[in-house]
């Protein structure tokens, strides 16, 4: 669907295609564990969100060099651009990288070549939000913002994720309070597989500005109540949320109900090329599966814009929004 939309739920690694990993690994001299790309896409089956994780890491053995990154973003922004995406904030994942003894530099630098002509090339804002694995120590995400002081000029924001059950937020407290103190913009995936209580813990100890998926606030009618009043955006994934068993089908998304209850919801793709769609086929999915009009579509769309990182230039963001209010939806 080419409806005009912004993407705030994206982790670039999670966009590796089979194809893109086999050329890469051929291109570093990488073995996979799979004889070719329909095998591949056979593993790209989950029990659950740890399921999935393991995949995620093993194949990022392939991305070695700037060029690596600078291929996987590219290859992101023509699909993303293809499916209506007009801005993208871009997550990644530092730490997997560091630990495989790939610098900080040449992830950022390689996603930069990507992102920095990606308005031009593809009619795609984009901003960088780098991520904290949630599962790894306080002390390691410390170290991962002292590395990435350096290219805090292509650095909007941090985030948390990967494995949530666990590991609550409070325990990132002191790298969150140094990130504000950098004027780096906060969000955090909560209330995925872990409770409600995690969503008002990233709220009220890690100052976030947006919760990443969130599905699970629907267990706390006084969150809900919380989350409309202060226009706390949720960046949903349904596609994601069903191939992970988070939902056990489209069909009984809470998507509606979360729009009913006056939730600022937005809805993007997640880590697309493991999930079965990237974000125009999120958008068709629950269109479908959920029977939502065209002004619930529209709705999503001018939310993403909405709850999108583009406060500095509201210009921008007012002539995206006009282009959602002008879209022609066909079927």
């Amino acid at each position: 669907m080419s409806l005009p939309k912004a993407e705030l739920h994206l982790h670039i690694e999670g966009t590796l295609e089979p194809e893109l990993a086999f050329a890469l690994a051929a291109r570093n001299g990488v073995s996979l564990p799979y004889a070719d790309t329909e095998e591949l896409r056979k593993a790209y089956l989950f029990d659950d969100l740890q399921s999935f994780l393991n995949l995620y890491y093993e194949l990022m053995a392939v991305l070695r060099t700037e060029q690596d990154f600078e291929d996987l973003a590219i290859a992101y922004l023509a699909r993303a651009a293809a499916q209506g995406v007009r801005h993208a904030e871009i997550f990644f994942d530092p730490q997997a990288h560091l630990a495989r003894g790939v610098s900080m530099g040449t992830v950022v630098e390689g996603l930069w070549r990507a992102l920095g002509d990606s308005e031009a090339a593809h009619g795609v804002s984009t901003q960088l939000i780098m991520c904290f694995l949630r599962d790894e120590s306080a002390e390691s995400a410390m170290e991962t913002l002292e590395a990435a002081k350096p290219y805090l000029d292509r650095i909007a924001g941090v985030g948390l994720d990967s494995a949530e059950v666990g590991h609550p937020p409070v325990k990132f407290r002191e790298v969150y309070e140094a990130a504000a103190g950098l004027g780096l913009r906060r969000v955090a995936h909560a209330g995925e597989e872990g409770p409600p209580e995690y969503i008002t813990e990233a709220l009220d100890v890690l100052g976030v500005e947006r919760i990443d998926h969130g599905l699970r606030c629907m267990e706390d009618p006084e969150l809900v109540a919380r989350l409309v009043r202060d226009r706390v955006p949720l960046t949903l994934c349904p596609l994601s949320n069903v191939r992970l068993r988070a939902v056990d089908v489209l069909a009984e998304h809470p998507l509606p109900a979360m729009l009913d209850a006056g939730l600022l919801c937005t809805v993007n793709s997640d880590d697309p090329a493991y999930f079965g769609g990237y974000v125009g086929d999120n958008f068709g999915a629950v269109r479908e599966a959920l029977g939502l009009g065209e002004e619930r579509l529209r709705e999503l769309a001018r939310n993403s814009f909405l709850a999108s990182f583009l406060d500095h230039d509201e210009e921008r963001r007012a002539r995206y929004l006009a282009e959602v209010e002008a879209y022609e939806f066909t079927r």
